[in-house]
Parts: C-alpha cells; sequence; structure tokens
C-alpha cells in the first residue's frame, strides 16, 4: 500500500466512472453539510435564500464541465496540472488549500455519519465519528467500497427524491418560492448561512475529483473526434445531473420553509429536520431519516477521501492510485485530522453548517486556479477557453469572491 510502485488498480475511480461523473456531483448535493445547510437556510430565513441555490447551480454546471474539460483534452487532473503548469511554490500552496478543503469536507461528512449513529443507537459523537471514519477509510483502502457504492448512491438517491415527493404533501407559498429563486436577497444575519448553501453545492473537493474520474480516461490519447464526442456526452451528463441536484436542494429549503420557518421553529439539529419527512413516512421517518444520513455520510465521506488523495498524488504529478503512498497518505491525513476536528465542536448542527462555509472561502483559490488552466493554450491547445466562456467563469470567480468578502465583513 505504501510502496512506490503502482499497481493500475485505482480504487473505486472506475465505478464512479461507470455511473457518471454528473452522477457523482449529485450524490453530493445531498450529504450531511447539504442537509444542514438547507435545513438551516429554510428554517430561518423561509424562501429568501433559494436563490443562492439557483445561482450555486449554475455555477456549478459551467466549473463541472469546465474542469472536465481540462481532464479530457489534457490527460490531467486539476491537481497534476497545477504542479506540472505552476511554479512548485506557488502549486505547493494552492493544493494545500484544496487539502484544507477536503479535510472540513471529511469532517463534515463523518460528522454527519455520527449524528446518524447518535439518532440510531444514542452513541456519543466522537465514538460514533471514529466508526463512520474507519469504516470511509476501509472501504477506500481495501476498495470493498466498490461493491456497495450502487446500492448506497441509490438508497441515498431515493430519500432525496423522496424530499421532492414531500412538497405535495405540504403547504407551499409557490408565488414567493418563485420570486426566491431568481432574485437576491439577504436578510440580516444571513451571509454565514448564504456561504453554507453556497459551499456545499459548489464543493471545491469535487472539482478536483471530477477532473481525476475523466482523466482517468484518457481520451486526450484516442483523437479530436473522441474528444469532441466526449465533451458533448459530458456536459450532457453534467447538465442533467445538477439539474437534479438543483431540485433537490430546493426541495430542502422548501420543505424546511412550509414546515419549521411557517411555525416559527428554527432547526438546531438534523434529529428535528428528520420530521420533515413524517407525513410521507409516518413514524418511521426517523429511523429512515437516520439511516440515509449515515449512508449519505459514509458515502460521501468515501469520495472526499478520495479527492483528497487525488490533491496528495497531484502533489507528486501522479494520478491517484489507492496502492501508492501518495494517494494513500493523503487519504489517511485527511480523515485523521477531520474526525480529531469533530473533538473540539461544541454545537454539531453549527459544525456543519460552518465546515461548509469553510468551503466557500476557498472556492475562489481553486475557481482562478481552473480559469487560468483551462484557458492555456499551452495546456488545452486549440481547446483553450473561448474569450465568451473565459469572461463568464472569470465573472462567477468574482462573484464568490465578493460573497466571500461581504460574509467576513458582516462576521455573520
Amino acid at each position: 500500500m505504501w510502496g512506490d510502485v503502482h499497481t493500475g488498480h485505482r480504487g473505486g475511480l472506475e465505478v464512479l466512472k461507470s455511473i457518471g461523473p454528473g452522477l457523482l456531483v449529485t450524490v453530493g448535493f445531498i450529504d450531511p453539510g447539504n442537509w444542514a445547510s438547507n435545513m438551516a437556510a429554510g428554517s430561518t430565513y423561509g424562501y429568501a435564500l433559494l436563490w443562492v441555490v439557483t445561482l450555486s447551480t449554475v455555477m456549478l454546471v459551467v466549473l463541472q464541465h469546465n474542469v472536465a474539460h481540462l481532464g479530457i483534452v489534457s490527460g490531467k487532473c486539476l491537481a497534476e496540472a497545477t504542479t506540472d503548469y505552476l511554479p512548485r511554490p506557488v502549486s505547493r500552496v494552492v493544493l494545500a488549500t484544496a487539502m484544507l478543503a477536503s479535510v472540513a469536507t471529511a469532517m463534515a461528512e463523518v460528522l454527519g455519519g455520527a449524528i446518524a449513529l447518535q439518532m440510531l443507537f444514542q452513541l456519543p459523537l466522537q465514538i460514533g465519528s471514529i466508526l463512520v471514519a474507519a469504516v470511509s477509510l476501509a472501504l477506500l483502502l481495501t476498495n470493498s467500497y466498490q461493491r456497495i457504492e450502487r446500492l448506497i448512491i441509490g438508497f441515498v438517491s431515493v430519500i432525496g427524491l423522496s424530499f421532492l415527493i414531500e412538497i405535495a404533501l405540504v403547504q407551499v407559498d409557490w408565488p414567493l418560492a418563485a420570486v426566491s429563486w431568481v432574485v437576491p436577497s439577504a436578510p440580516a444575519g444571513s451571509s454565514v448561512v448564504i456561504m453554507s448553501v453556497l459551499g456545499a453545492v459548489v464543493m471545491p473537493h469535487n472539482l478536483f475529483l471530477h477532473s481525476e474520474i475523466i482523466q482517468s480516461s484518457r481520451y486526450d490519447m484516442q483523437g479530436d473526434e473522441v474528444i469532441r464526442e466526449r465533451l458533448s456526452h459530458e456536459f450532457t451528463d453534467t447538465l442533467f445531473s445538477m439539474i437534479v441536484g438543483w431540485a433537490i436542494n430546493s426541495a430542502m429549503v422548501i420543505l424546511a420553509a412550509a414546515t419549521f420557518w411557517k411555525a416559527g421553529v428554527q432547526i438546531t439539529d438534523l434529529a428535528q429536520a428528520a420530521s420533515t419527512l413524517t407525513p410521507m413516512l409516518g413514524r418511521a421517518a426517523s429511523f429512515i431519516f437516520a439511516l440515509a444520513l449515515l449512508m449519505a455520510g459514509v458515502s460521501s465521506s468515501v469520495t472526499a477521501g478520495m479527492a483528497a488523495g487525488t490533491i496528495s498524488a497531484g502533489m507528486a504529478a501522479e494520478p491517484y492510485d489507492i496502492h501508492d503512498r501518495h494517494s494513500s497518505l493523503g487519504v489517511v491525513l485527511t480523515f485523521v485530522l477531520g474526525t480529531a476536528a469533530i473533538f473540539f465542536v461544541s454545537d454539531p448542527f453549527q459544525g456543519l453548517v460552518l465546515s461548509q462555509a469553510a468551503l466557500s472561502l476557498q472556492l475562489p483559490i481553486t475557481i482562478f486556479l481552473q480559469i487560468y488552466l483551462t484557458s492555456s493554450k499551452r495546456v488545452m491547445g486549440g481547446y483553450a477557453n473561448g474569450v465568451g466562456l473565459k469572461v463568464l467563469l472569470v465573472v462567477i470567480g468574482i462573484i464568490v469572491t465578493v460573497l466571500n468578502v461581504l460574509s467576513l465583513v458582516n462576521g455573520g
């Protein structure tokens, strides 16, 4: 596992390729961090922050397709390209911030799984965190995750879709929701939640992982016709998956608004949020919610670990390979640091929300890194970003940066 020799067994990425990279990102839409951020947004501010879901999803479609563009054309993932094309001191700092974002992600996913174990078995959060981290790490290092991933994704996806079905069972103020989807507003004290929702949707580690999954097929070695065909198919996959994710995220916010905000109740823990499924699932709602949260936590923590592995391997200018020490060291370090951070979290729900806000703070670095690489003819050749796409990407980067600055200035 820790040797220098590459075995070629990439550890989980083959399964992710076969189910479609876009679906991987969609599963990220319903991880514990998203659940907490969306429930906080809906229960505290009603429908007012739905525009953040829309804006984040539009950004995500552009960014995910663009980073896949890098993998398809160059044959390198985002982390490898960073090492190859940036000065070494700069690439080390940039990738170090990406690793910290992966640690924050892993912390949220492991914490979400631990909250689920507490709901199911009354386990203390610290013990539950160690168990979730150990299981996720074992699944990654032994590559046994491949055998159960489809089952987990299927189950978590059904729960995500149940939020959509649930909308038909509650009284929704659709005119207000329709306006809120497209008209920005920032109620007093909402800046941290805005950044949390943004960071929960546009996640830096998913940009790194998406490029790794794509580049591992080495379309760059199969000719221009294959590259152009793959770019077209990949955009369709990404667009469809992002629309599904937008609908699920919106449904979570709407349900929290229609059930809790309407009643003047602010959600302060995920156990409360389980009651949003009661009309459809009855008394079993809490159990099913907790079981889905556990599976979401394990599934998304594994992908967070994979992302960390791609980043640490990229620092060595190598592709992800769980049996190589550069990849496995990044995976292990991320779980150790992420789990250790949970021991210093006094409010688990706030910990989830703040972890997603931390991802938003790192996001501009990844976005502008991506713009630099995909706009470079040295990296992309004739497939470098055109002027229109480059302007769109820069605008996205500026919007995210401005939102971050406003959040820091306002102090939440």
